[in-house]
């Protein structure tokens, strides 16, 4: 049925389309979808993606920027010569499919281990801190005038959440108490400049293809906020994948990340930096506890669920190792 669907939409912003095949949804939780799916074309189909919140379930979770800033957001960036998928249209009332967006299929990679270790991608890894590095800064630097409405977020305000979201565990973690006290201790305040954040810069996040990074995707937690919390996320060991000398995505160092920031004409704050990589060590192992609470209540009692919540133990060894000098 959503074939049907689709293809009245596609109709409209792909001239010359006879309709859409091949739909198969790629994930799909209580309240948004991905699907994939070709766009026929006498021409050579197109391979899309559809993103959605289907009919009745328009609300977006408190941290998410909703499908349609993510839609804004994707087409200004792919305006600005940024590896973003094109935008092809965005789904209006009528489409009778919801909320969301239709966007061009961009083939290659977005497994980590994959990423890291197979031959295919050997060429491509030395090449990505710097490049991630320069794809920051031109995120960071996209108009605000015409950038959609979002949340603004200061390390001060993310301290505190963090803090209430833990707290409401009733699990107590020394190591994330140690972690809580260094950052509040340590709190830069609000950044001299805010930016657009795209808040989820990393592994999983980013396709690559043996010629190098090809995409950035799921903008949805974008906000208002200091630029070096996407340099300090993208830092966190969790996403090395195992290689921990390389803090970058298991693929380079901080240097290069630096680098490829400064030579596009923006400037690092090293320590901001650290402070932020701190912070998501801290916001990964919180929510790692928040899976294994879902996990223990029930009643879907995943497998998956379990296995990202035990990884809170490793966020407290990373903790103790960026903290061990510092503290």
């Amino acid at each position: 049925m959503i074939e049907a669907e689709l293809g009245r939409c596609v109709a409209s912003w792909v001239p010359g389309a006879t309709g859409v095949g091949g739909a198969e949804k790629l994930s799909g939780g209580a309240s948004q979808e991905t699907w994939s799916f070709d766009i026929l074309h006498p021409d050579g189909n197109i391979g899309a993606i559809l993103r959605r919140a289907p009919p009745g379930y328009g609300a977006s979770p408190s941290r998410a920027a909703g499908l349609d800033a993510e839609a804004t957001l994707m087409q200004l960036a792919h305006a600005a010569g940024l590896p973003s998928p094109e935008v092809m249209g965005v789904l209006q009332p009528q489409d009778q499919l919801g909320i969301g967006f239709v966007m061009r299929r961009i083939a290659g990679e977005t497994i980590a281990r994959k990423i890291l270790r197979d031959a295919q991608f050997a060429g491509a890894r030395p090449l990505l801190a710097r490049r991630l590095g320069e794809v920051a800064a031109g995120i960071h630097g996209l108009d605000a005038a015409k950038l959609p409405e979002l949340r603004t977020m200061s390390a001060t305000k993310e301290i505190a959440d963090l803090e209430r979201e833990y707290r409401g565990f009733n699990w107590p973690r020394p190591v994330f108490e140690l972690a809580l006290r260094w950052l509040r201790e340590r709190d830069p305040g609000q950044s001299d400049e805010v930016t657009l954040v795209h808040g989820d810069f990393r592994h999983g996040n980013l396709i690559i293809g043996p010629d190098g990074l090809r995409a950035v995707l799921d903008w949805e937690l974008a906000h208002l906020g200091d630029p070096m919390e996407d340099l300090g996320w993208i830092c966190v060991n969790s996403w090395r994948f195992g290689e921990i000398d390389k803090p970058v995505g298991g693929f380079g160092s901080r240097e290069e990340l630096f680098a490829g920031y400064e030579a596009a004409g923006r400037k690092v704050d090293p320590d901001r930096v650290m402070f932020w990589e701190v912070m998501g060590t801290l916001r990964w192992g919180v929510m790692c506890c928040g899976m294994m609470q879902r996990f223990r209540a029930g009643p879907d009692h995943s497998m998956e669920r379990a296995m990202i919540g035990r990884r809170s133990s490793e966020t407290e060894i990373d903790l103790l190792r960026l903290l061990a000098p510092r503290a």
